[in-house]
Formats: structure tokens, sequence, C-alpha cells
């Protein structure tokens, strides 16, 4: 058996060695033509696909090139010591395709969300194949510790089917903010804060100034028709990205050409993105609704389907890539103050776009909201992923991984501190206090459900 699923596991490591946008849009070529679409419009799609995914891909790693000098410099000025390397999250996703639980985590998260759409405990196909890594992750570490494999794929299952049914609910919130209909979002990392989001949006119309407080590029944008209005400039990702820019530069005292030029850069960045995201949303919407149809002219007692996807075909939106911006000096400025922090934010910063986009469309848009959201989750991303850096370090070792980093630990920001993967991974060992924290969880997972229920039956999908 261990024979087995070892050859396995090096299979699954070798197709996962393909970079996600090669991976995915192969994937979704055979649903296409599986879901009976013409060869040509199947091609063209996944091709769409695989090239807004490459963009993404390319416009964030030359994002790093242009942020992580700054960052560095910054903290030589400083002079503060972090002794735990952000490197993102490629290391995590390489230590849990090495792993033999991997290749049973997808059998039984595809038969389990199979099991849940016939039972209609779910409305949603969670297709989003790369993105089964986040769930066989908790149960790697797990296993890690000497936990028995049968505990190890048990939390791998129970996050994924948190995960399932937090993708379902995000539905209603993409078809709101983007008109993008039948499309939820999936990675835990992204759509695991829904009942948190939801929560908080809710006491935040409960606190009469913070209420009242709002800043909505992508309302702003579509209200003008695409007309460049004076009063809109700060509503514009670019001019963001230009701001971020300056101030990162002044920080790391830059001569004003490195600041001009890096201003500027990140401008593009902010620019590209949602070009980036359109591709995929166009490529990914077609194949999607095409699927929907065959999956519920087959069997009628699926209608209704949302298909999970990964959080790039939402980087259209406007507000989402204000949030996710504003946020990263705002990380770098929290790293700098918080007490129990060992990394600064490199690596996985510019996920902070994708962490905050489902929270960005919860709260209707407005990028003031979701900086208030995004403070305390940047906080614990930190904490947690310092804490849990020498179990990333030492599995990194486990699975023949060189980083060039001798005798320094690593982590990654926002995968590596994720509150959901932490609290699993506490919660499976007994841990009182993770065991203490169940009944707030149940809360917001109840109140998710009813918000739920009462948009999607404002929007007629109910």
């Amino acid at each position: 058996m261990d024979t087995i699923l070892t050859t396995i596991a090096d299979a699954l490591k070798l197709f996962f060695s393909f970079k996600a946008y090669v991976i995915l849009p192969a994937f979704m070529l055979i649903l296409a033509l599986v879901a009976r679409m013409r060869p040509a419009d199947a091609i063209l799609s996944t091709v769409r696909i695989g090239a807004g995914f490459a963009g993404v891909f390319i416009v964030f790693s030359f994002f790093v090139t242009q942020i992580s000098p700054a960052i560095r410099e910054i903290i030589r000025i400083r002079g503060i010591d972090f002794p735990v390397v952000d490197v993102g999250w490629p290391p995590l996703a390489a230590i849990t395709w090495s792993t033999t639980l991997a290749p049973l985590v997808i059998v039984f998260v595809m038969l389990i969300n199979m099991v849940m759409l016939f039972t209609r405990t779910t409305k949603t196909l969670y297709i989003d194949l790369w993105n089964y890594w986040h769930f066989a992750l908790v149960g790697a570490l797990l296993q890690s510790i000497g936990a028995h494999w049968l505990l190890a794929l048990s939390a791998s299952i129970l996050i994924a089917i948190y995960t399932i049914k937090t993708a379902e609910w995000s539905a209603p919130y993409v078809k709101r903010e983007t008109g993008l209909e039948g499309v939820a979002i999936s990675p835990i990392s992204v759509s695991g804060f829904l009942p948190y989001a939801v929560t908080l949006n809710r006491l935040i119309d409960a606190v009469p100034v913070l209420r009242s407080l709002s800043w909505n590029p992508s309302k702003s944008r579509s209200e003008s028709n695409g007309k460049t209005r004076t009063v809109d400039i700060l509503q514009e990702p670019m001019i963001i990205g230009i701001i971020v820019g300056i101030l990162l530069s002044m920080a790391a005292g830059y001569d004003l050409k490195t600041t001009l030029e890096t201003a500027v850069n990140i401008a593009a960045v902010m620019f590209l993105l949602p070009r980036c995201g359109a591709l995929i949303a166009e490529g990914m919407g077609a194949v999607a609704q095409a699927f929907k149809k065959l999956i519920e002219g087959r069997f009628t007692s699926l209608t209704g389907l949302s298909i999970a996807m990964d959080s790039g075909v939402i980087m259209t939106n406007y507000s989402v890539i204000a949030t996710g911006l504003v946020m990263i000096p705002i990380s770098l400025i929290i790293a700098f103050i918080i007490p129990g922090n060992r990394t600064i934010p490199l690596g996985d910063l510019p996920n902070l776009l994708s962490v905050m986009s489902v929270i960005t469309l919860i709260m209707g848009g407005n990028v003031i909201r979701s900086i208030i959201a995004g403070i305390p989750i940047v906080a614990s991303f930190m904490i947690f992923a310092s804490k849990l850096a020498p179990l990333f370090t030492s599995q990194a070792k486990a699975a023949g991984m060189e980083l060039g980093l001798a005798g320094q630990e690593i982590t990654a920001f926002t995968d590596g501190g994720n509150q959901l993967r932490f609290w699993f991974f506490y919660l499976f060992q007994g841990n009182i206090i993770a065991i203490a924290v169940i009944p707030v969880v149940l809360a917001m997972l109840f109140f998710s459900w009813k918000t739920h229920r009462r948009i999607s039956a404002e929007q007629g999908t109910a």
C-alpha cells in the first residue's frame, strides 16, 4: 500500500511541477470538450485562461522585483533583524505534493464533492484541482508531528468541506460585484475568510461613524462609464500604484530617478492585472457555463450550480485591486511593530490582492471596510507564520528542497500563516484553546449561511 501511495505521490509531484497556468487550462480544456463545446471555442477559451493566468504570474513576479529591493533597504535602514524568510507559497505546495497523503486527499475530496452535490448539501462543483494542495497541507503538517494518517486525512477532508461551503456562499457576492453568474471562488486562503467578512460587515453596519465611511473605486468606475473625471483620480488603481510606489521608495531612501521608475512600474502592475483577470474571466466563464449546462441537463435535480474557480477570475474588479495594493504598505508597518513577529512580508506579499478579494466583494467594494477587515488578518498572518516556521523549514528539508537559505528558517506570509489551517492544525491535536473557538466559528458560519440565503433569494438563485 505504501509503495502504491508513494508511486502516486511521485506522479502527482511531477504533474504539479508544471505551472498552474499549464495545468489549469489543460484541465479546463478537458471539461470544455466533455461539455460538448465546439473544439475551436474550447481551445480559444482555454488559451485565454492560460494566457490570463500566465499574465498574472508574470505581473506578480515583476511586482516582487519592484518591491523586494525597497523592502530590503527599509529593513537595512531600520537595522531590524527578521530571522524568518518569507519565501512565498510555492515551497508549501511542493511540500504538500511530495507527501503520500496528497493522492488520498484528491480522491476523497472529489468523491465528497460529488456526494454533497447529489445530496444537495452544496451547489458548488469544486474543479480547482491545483488548489487542492491547500486541503492536503494541514494533513501533511499533522503527519509531520506524528499524527496517524487517518487523523491527518480527516483534518484535510473537514477543511475541504468547509471550503466547498464557503466557496458556494461566495457566488452571490461575485455575481453582485462583477456580474459573473454561476462562479464561486475556490481557495481556502480566499473564500475561507467569508464567515469572518460577512460577520464583520454586519458589525460595521451597526457602528454609526464607521458605516458611513466609503471608498469604492469599482462603483465610481462603473458610474463614470469609463470616462476619467478629476474627482475620481484617487479611485484609479494606477494612481494608487503611483502613491504606494512613491511611499515605499521614500521609506527606502531612493533617489528621484529610482523613485519615479518604481512608482510607474507599480502603476503598470495595477493596470495590467485587471486585463489579465478579464482574459481569465472570459475563458473561465464560457467553459463554466457550458459545463454547468451539461450537468444541469443530465441531472435535473442539480440546478443553480456554481463552479469554484481561482480568485484570478475576479481580478477585473478595481476595488479588489485597490484593497490589495493599499494593504501592502499597511502590512509592512504592522510587521515592524507587532510583538511576536519574526518575518517581514516579501515572497507572499503580492498574494494580498488575492487574499483580500472575496472580503472586498462582501464589503460591497468598499475599500475602507475591507482594510478594517484586513488589518487583523495581516497581523495574525505574521504571528502564525512565524510560529510555524520551524515546521515548514524541517518539512522543506525533508522534501529535499534547496532554497539557498542555509541556517535560516522559512515561512510563507499568507499561506503559512493562514488562520483556518493554523486552527485546524491545533484543533486536531486536541488543543483546548482551539476547541474553545469552535462555537465562535459555528456562529459565524450560521450567520453567513443565513445571509447567503437572503442574498440568493434577492437574486432569484435560492
